[in-house]
């Protein structure tokens, strides 16, 4: 059954109240989305979402009391609202395992992208659903918004409903949002509609009509920030700033029998089953190699093989597929018209790209986003919510240092993989051969709680095998032992630094190099492990920011600059990966 306008606002009136006593007991949050919006968030749970099977991303993640109190008052196991923002309970802002939280969100605009993620998951997937995301003023002032939602109207996502807020206001007062922002939705493709946001029926209409759309909604709703309260229509009506005897009364105002019965109702309905997550756990037979060759084209000859396996992977890239080798020869492309492919061209948005797979990976998919590591800040914030919400999403990065050459240093990552190891949950790997790529690619396909990025060459360099009986999931492990068999000194490497520190460690008796493939899985292993290959002076070689090493070694070679144009070779050997340089410098830590 469908409930009337006039039930309608009472169950909208309960939301608001319970809400507004969740922000009082934590003496923190947001008032005036609450106040404005409870009519657009009941009607989309009462009457149009259906549990199991349609998704609600709020990407206005600072109206997380509003969605807590829907959702408690629908039926979902969320704990107590008088939990809110405080230790152990309700996060501040709505956080991926919650029950009925479809997206992590609070960095305004995330939440638009895992919205269209999630709408092209159930295309990809063939499951007939809805995605609904509302969004602030604050949203759309986000680039990542738009690289979203231009990609959303390419693809034709008429399962997408975006309903906006639009009060007009923001923190520091007037919303800086487009003079237009329905014109621009229309130019991206979007059915637009404009609306009162407190007239219900006015929003019954509108999602209804929403529902039988041939292309994606959007849904502008005229709104008053803080509606009914002294501060409506100001900015300072954003967060907490009326008096508590004022949020009383309006707690008292809004609260009535009839609505909470109403959504007891809601909560009795049946459940649809949840869809279960795509698994793409397997291995092949790892092939053999050219003597000489680029990580990139490791990566790729690997997924390849992959992917004709069997492997159910959604390869992308934003515009940089031949470049990263994630195009493979069993690629399908997903179109507007033809969902049923396993290859998807997100355009140049590397943040929008990031987003979206954030999004697809909720829906259940492996997604894997590729560009150059250098691009890799575009994307960042979205990396970074994957990993707070434990997301298996993969990055496949190349071009992974100063030896991109001519390029140039906009082109040279420096400092981008010691940022990337910084973030926690992130599994970073850097491989310098078949051996470790294919561990790192049969390690990130199974990996199903933490999203991974693997570092991967533009340069051919030479391959040095790794030996019979290495635990790579170890993270390091000695790929060349001292000739004496009794190391001193050892040298730490990865990618393509691998082959020079061997050549480095073969002009001395007492010298090994151990192989990082993952520095993070190192640090976590017991100080057993580690000071079975960390022997003597242990000198780390990376042609990166060196931060990130001294923790574990006692001198780092690396680089604390950005590069240069010019050839490969000679951009390596003037900053410092020189053969005899570096000898020269190891000699000093020789005992």
């Amino acid at each position: 059954m469908k409930f009337n306008a006039k039930q309608l606002q009472q169950m909208s009136n309960v939301a608001r109240s319970c809400a507004l006593g969740a922000v009082l007991t934590a003496h923190s949050g947001h008032i005036g989305i609450i106040l404005d919006a409870s009519e657009i968030l009941t009607c989309v749970f009462a009457n149009h979402l259906r549990r199991g099977i349609d998704r609600f991303v709020l990407s206005a993640g600072h109206g997380s009391a509003l969605l807590y109190s829907v959702l408690k008052l629908s039926g979902y196991n969320i704990g107590d609202l008088h939990s809110f923002r405080k230790f152990g309970g309700l996060p501040g802002h709505p956080e991926y395992g919650i029950d009925g939280i479809d997206a992590t969100t609070g960095p305004l605009g995330q939440g638009v992208g895992n919205a269209v993620g999630l709408a092209l998951s159930q295309k990809i997937r063939g499951i007939r659903a809805r995605t609904y995301c509302f969004v602030s003023d604050g949203d759309l002032m986000e680039g990542v918004s738009f690289e979203s939602l231009a990609f959303a109207g390419r693809m034709n996502l008429n399962n997408l409903i975006v309903l906006w807020d639009d009060n007009k206001l923001s923190i520091d007062g007037i919303a800086q949002t487009d003079l237009d922002i329905g014109a621009r939705m229309r130019s991206m493709g979007f059915n637009v509609m404009a609306i009162r946001g407190n007239d219900i029926n006015a929003i019954e209409h509108a999602l209804d009509r929403a529902e039988k759309s041939t292309a994606p909604v959007f849904i502008q709703c005229k709104n008053i920030l803080g509606r009914g309260s002294s501060l409506e229509n100001t900015s300072r009506a954003h967060g907490l700033a009326l008096s508590d005897t004022e949020i009383l009364e309006l707690i008292s105002k809004n609260a009535n029998e009839e609505g909470l019965n109403l959504w007891n109702v809601v909560g009795k309905r049946p459940i649809a089953n949840t869809v279960k997550a795509i698994n793409s756990c397997i291995s092949v037979k790892i092939p053999k190699t050219p003597e000489r060759i680029s990580t990139r084209e490791l990566s790729g000859i690997y997924l390849d093989l992959l992917m004709k396996a069997g492997a159910d992977l959604i390869t992308g890239s934003a515009d940089l597929a031949d470049n990263t080798r994630v195009r493979t020869s069993v690629s399908k492309d997903i179109s507007p018209k033809k969902f049923d492919g396993n290859y998807m061209n997100y355009g140049v948005r590397e943040h929008g790209m990031g987003a979206i797979m954030n999004g697809l990976s909720i829906g259940g998919l492996k997604p894997i986003g590729s560009t150059f590591l250098a691009f890799s800040d575009y994307m960042r914030p979205a990396i970074r919510i994957a990993a707070l919400s434990n997301l298996p999403v993969i990055y496949v990065f190349s071009h992974d240092s100063i030896c991109v050459g001519e390029d140039g240093p906009t082109h040279q990552p420096v400092e981008q993989l010691p940022s990337l190891r910084l973030i926690p949950n992130l599994m970073v790997y850097r491989p310098c051969n078949i051996t470790e790529t294919a561990f790192t690619w049969n390690t990130m396909i199974c990996d199903n709680e933490h999203p991974s990025a693997i570092i991967l060459s533009r340069q051919k360099f030479k391959q040095i095998p790794t030996p019979n009986g290495s635990d790579l999931s170890k993270g390091a492990y000695v790929i060349y032992p001292s000739k004496s068999g009794h190391a001193k000194t050892t040298i730490l490497a990865t990618g393509s630094e691998v082959p020079l520190a061997v050549e480095i460690a073969s002009q001395f008796k007492n010298v090994q190099v151990v192989s990082v493939l993952n520095l993070s899985v190192f640090k976590e292993q017991d100080n057993k492990y580690k000071n079975e290959i960390l022997r003597g002076c242990v000198i780390a070689i990376e042609a990166a920011a060196p931060g990130c090493w001294f923790e574990i070694a006692d001198a780092v070679i690396g680089i604390d600059k950005f590069g240069a144009s010019g050839d490969a070779d000679t951009i390596y050997k003037e900053y410092g990966f020189d053969i005899d340089k570096i000898t020269q410098e190891i000699k000093k830590y020789i005992k």
